[in-house]
């Protein structure tokens, strides 16, 4: 059992994250990546990604193991999107890289790679961080926006329970698995633990890819989180009939994995904004700017100004490059005779190419 210890401090002082945490997304999405093929969730997608792992999947693996101890570095407190996951994993003490890598190990053999992060190399950081960002653009980017829905929409839930009911029905109502005992918090848990806020507050975080019970950090020093599935409805990551690919892999290896995803997201959204594409697909701001602005210039996109707003529109160039097929022109009609109308040298001279239709 996990007992979470509250003050009256810690119940005024309880948050519910309102937006997907990148940190823990990726790393429960790594333990789901043990699931069963038939897992109702996960199955099609595990099986793309099981099947065929990459070098980066494999050491993230090796970092994650399903059951048992993670690395607590691996989902820091500040990040709120993949850059500053990135920058703050990297940023990771040499003493607590050796402390929490110890203890993933054991008594195990380490092999030299981790060896090496333990020591704090930077060359062992910087394949982390490139590891990183490659998992979460194959395994998670193309699945961004379902796994917002979900959370937004359980956040909502728990956001109605804390109005109606105050902070002990929110807490009493996260999951099965919770129990609100007058001032204790208790969730069933694998091991016994104890965690004290002294007046910290709990930061409730929904995740998509929590299975099963919640989970929280093991350090009891660092701020406290409570990570509990959100997927209360069982919607399936990848829907039957829909393919796994942003688009096809030919297209990737033409734009890239990021630019096609973004290509893609503003093609089903519409007129849409670059800090909602960012949003959406979970990278920077400058990210998606950058990536706009190569589709816009090669004519996959169209941008226009809205007031004070800045959208982008996917061109026909670029549905028919999603499609795969080229675009079908629309038949050409003879050019109307032109009027001149007005001469001199002086004079006004106008010229139109509709003059059935011309008022002047």
């Amino acid at each position: 059992m996990l007992y979470i210890h509250f003050s009256a401090a810690d119940l005024s002082r309880v948050r519910l994250a309102a937006e997907p945490n990148p940190a823990w997304e990726l790393l429960l999405s790594l333990h789901a990546l043990r699931a069963s093929s038939a897992h109702v969730v996960f199955g099609s997608w595990r099986d793309r990604l099981a099947t065929n792992p990459d070098s980066a999947t494999r050491l993230l693996a090796a970092l994650a193991p399903p059951r048992g101890y993670s690395p607590d570095f691996l989902t820091p407190a500040d990040a709120d999107g993949v850059p500053s996951l990135v920058d703050a994993v990297l940023g990771t003490s040499r003493t607590r890289l050796r402390t929490e890598l110890a203890m993933l190990i054991g008594e195990r053999r380490p092999p030299s790679w981790m060896q090496s992060m333990a020591d704090g190399d930077l060359d062992s950081l910087h394949r982390l961080g490139a590891a990183l960002r490659h998992y979460h653009e194959r395994a998670l980017l193309r699945h961004w926006g379902r796994i917002r829905a979900v959370v937004t929409a359980e956040q909502a839930l728990r956001s109605r329970d804390l109005t109606e009911g105050g902070v002990e029905r929110l807490l009493g109502s996260i999951h099965p698995a919770v129990q609100w005992d007058d001032p204790v918090l208790k969730v069933a848990y694998p091991v016994h633990q104890e965690m004290h806020l002294d007046g910290r507050g709990l930061l409730l975080i929904p995740s998509y890819f929590c299975w099963g019970s919640p989970i929280t950090l093991y350090d009891p020093n660092l701020p406290p989180v409570l990570v509990y599935p959100a997927n209360r409805g069982s919607l399936p990551l990848v829907p039957p009939g829909e393919p796994e690919h942003v688009v096809n892999a030919a297209l990737v290896r033409l734009l890239g994995r990021s630019r096609a995803a973004v290509l893609q997201d503003i093609a089903a959204s519409g007129p849409t904004t670059g800090g909602s594409v960012a949003r959406r697909l979970d990278i920077s701001a400058a990210s998606a700017s950058e990536h706009a602005a190569v589709l816009r210039n090669t004519g996959l996109i169209s941008t226009h100004r809205v007031a004070n707003t800045v959208r982008h529109t996917v061109t026909p160039l670029g549905q028919a490059l999603l499609r795969g097929r080229q675009p079908v022109e629309a038949p050409r009609r003879a050019a109307p005779p032109v009027v001149s109308i007005g001469s001199g040298r002086h004079g006004t001279r106008r010229e139109c190419a509709e003059p059935t239709a011309c008022a002047c």
